[in-house]
């Protein structure tokens, strides 16, 4: 063989093998752009973005680079699907509300409120009590008889007047964002549910 022909065979072999890294260098490229153009915003596109990662870890030149570089690939995975979760934590968290007078409402319940007594009611109940205490008996039996019927009288007077003004209402409790809490009565349904924003005003809540 001549030194000539020796020669084009190397100059041909040399120029093969820069072909040839020159087209892996180029397919390397396009996979990490293709990589690096997946937009990280939902586990699916965190996992494309993994799986490329790991196609680039097969141009490695050793078995410790290919392993490192899986290694380095899965971390920037779990990274993302962190990231992930602390995003849609924080989007789904209720905005803080700091004022004195902020609460949030956390329970609501419709109850039986006992209404007051008047003297209507005392008056009543002892009129009739002393009456039918005055049957009873005689001399001072009677008399105690009389007084005592008139005390139970007065009493049972005053329940009959409290039942009688018993409404139903709708107490709502609320918790204050800075401590403390409290509750309110409305006559009729505020529309309001637990975990709802209010503001005191007054003497009640409102909406915040």
């Amino acid at each position: 063989m001549s030194i000539k022909t020796s020669s084009t065979r190397l100059v041909h072999a040399l120029a093969g093998g820069l072909w040839v890294a020159l087209m892996a260098g180029q397919a390397a490229a396009q996979t990490n752009w293709s990589s690096e153009s997946v937009v990280v915003d939902t586990p699916k596109a965190a996992k494309a973005r993994f799986v490329a990662d790991k196609k680039l870890c097969a141009d490695e030149s050793s078995s410790q680079a290919r392993l490192q570089c899986r290694r380095d690939a899965q971390s920037e995975y779990d990274k993302a699907l962190a990231n992930l979760r602390v995003k849609s934590t924080s989007s789904t968290k209720p905005a803080a509300i700091d004022c004195a007078d902020c609460a949030r409402v956390t329970a609501v319940h419709v109850v039986e409120k006992q209404g007051d007594s008047n003297a209507v009611g005392l008056i009543a109940g002892g009129v009739a009590g002393a009456v039918l205490g005055h049957q009873v008996g005689g001399g001072l039996g009677k008399d105690l008889a009389t007084v005592a019927g008139a005390a139970g009288g007065a009493y049972a007077g005053k329940k009959i007047q409290e039942n009688i003004n018993t409404t139903k209402v709708w107490r709502v409790s609320v918790a204050y964002t800075q401590g403390g809490s409290a509750h309110f009565d409305f006559a009729n349904d505020p529309g309001f549910k637990v975990g709802d924003l209010v503001k005191k005003s007054g003497n009640t809540v409102v909406r915040n």
